[in-house]
């Protein structure tokens, strides 16, 4: 007891000033009896103390003083015990219940049995690669949250928002826009799935790209970038190749970055993610159909070479050969044709297959060698020298008609006249009738 009264002396001070009356008879006031006052008053604190354990439970608490029976012995040492003090909070929970409330089932229009029913009905799992329907509630830095009637809303990935990279997922998407997304994840430890867009529209591009191609039909695209063997082009959100040598009237050249072409597929394999499509047929299939034979066209000069100048019409190509700008001898091309200027030729010849125009100049001249003398004027009057050019070819095709016809009329005479006597040509090569059987055997045979 002196021990433990050493050692918890402090929260005695309060009896240190115990009147001395309180504990014994008045003393003098010496330092002596100041002293006996408060050894006096320690004294009657720890006989209350050994009176009263449950107080010194209150202040010292630990097991020392811990009130429990021994399971050996109902007669067991009763050792003291000190409760945790209940805090404010504790004490007001545990007098509060609540306030109570009665549904009214009535405007419910259900019951607790009908409605638990109705929840075990419902399927709440999720799997990946399902398809479901959610509505975007939150936009995020990297993505959006979209309720999908799960515990947790999923998550969107910005880079799961469309086929072609957006830098915000403002772009394709408004808060409470309800769309169709695919669960492309399972469920963390949050319980939160991760939709996708992407994978529902990249499925939808090439249902797209199937059906078009079973029909045959043209389609715009844009191109994305080019490389040595041609261009890069986006069709539908998918990339797809444009080969150099079907392009039709330019080059595979930074120049065509961003231009929007009109192509027809070569190939398409959904497995291999491969789609191979080409400019020239889709142009020469639109564009060959209103093309005829005589037709005067403009186009621009794109390329001079030593064989011919190369002419950009409508946007295919067409070659005017050297030998088809004048009636005149042409030594040196670049002093008659520049490139980048605009021409205008007569179409000769086509491949509507390849998509290959053959062009001339020189059926425009009013007067043989005028290209070289003056194209503008050439080029001023290209619609009328080429009336006067089909008026005098259509002609010469009359012309080259009778002049065949009566070839063959006067064959027929000469074929005539060589028959003798004047009868037919009918009854002299047909088989002659006699009454005789030789005469029979002799004409079937």
């Amino acid at each position: 007891w002196l021990l433990l009264v050493h050692q918890h002396l402090w929260l005695l001070q309060p009896l240190y000033f115990l009147p001395p009356a309180f504990c014994a008879a008045p003393l003098p006031n010496t330092e002596t009896a100041v002293m006996a006052s408060r050894a006096s008053s320690i004294v009657v604190a720890l006989v209350a103390l050994t009176m009263f354990p449950e107080a010194l439970a209150f202040v010292f608490p630990g097991p020392l003083f811990s009130r429990t029976a021994a399971p050996s012995s109902a007669s067991s040492k009763v050792v003291m015990s000190a409760a945790a003090p209940l805090t404010k909070w504790d004490r007001m929970s545990t007098n509060w219940k609540g306030a109570r409330r009665t549904a009214n089932l009535d405007k419910a229009g259900f019951g607790y049995d009908e409605f638990s029913t109705f929840l075990e009905g419902q399927d709440y799992k999720f799997a990946r690669g399902d398809v479901i329907t959610g509505t975007v509630v939150q936009f995020d830095f990297q993505g959006a949250l979209v309720d999908i009637g799960a515990k947790a809303a999923a998550f969107m990935p910005i880079r799961e928002a469309s086929l072609i990279p957006v830098s915000d997922v403002g772009e394709v998407l408004d808060i409470h826009e309800s769309r169709e997304f695919q669960i492309i994840s399972d469920e963390d430890d949050q319980g939160q799935l991760q939709v996708s867009l992407r994978r529902l529209e990249f499925q939808k591009a090439w249902d797209h790209i199937m059906s078009i191609q079973s029909e045959d039909k043209a389609l715009d695209c844009d191109v994305l970038g080019v490389n040595r063997g041609g261009a890069i082009v986006s069709v539908h959100g998918l990339r797809a190749f444009l080969p150099g040598s079907h392009l039709c009237g330019v080059l595979p050249t930074d120049d065509i970055i961003g231009q929007t072409l009109k192509v027809k597929f070569l190939e398409v394999n959904q497995e291999n993610n491969k789609i191979i499509v080409s400019n020239r047929r889709a142009v020469v299939e639109d564009q060959m159909q209103e093309l005829a034979r005589g037709d005067v066209v403009q186009g621009v000069v794109k390329a001079i070479k030593p064989y011919g100048a190369f002419v950009e019409i409508s946007g295919m190509s067409g070659l005017l050969h050297i030998s088809q700008i004048s009636y005149d001898r042409i030594d040196d091309l670049s002093t008659i044709i520049q490139p980048n200027t605009i021409i205008k030729c007569m179409i000769i010849d086509h491949d509507k297959v390849n998509g290959r125009i053959a062009l001339s100049t020189k059926t425009l001249e009013p007067e043989p060698g005028d290209m070289m003398k003056d194209s503008q004027r050439v080029f001023d009057l290209a619609e009328e020298t080429a009336a006067k050019y089909h008026e005098r070819m259509e002609a010469e095709r009359k012309a080259r008609e009778e002049a065949a016809k009566d070839i063959v009329m006067g064959l027929g005479d000469d074929l005539d006249s060589t028959l003798p006597g004047a009868s037919p040509l009918g009854d002299i090569l047909s088989p002659a009738t006699s009454s005789d059987g030789e005469a029979d055997k002799e004409a079937e045979a």
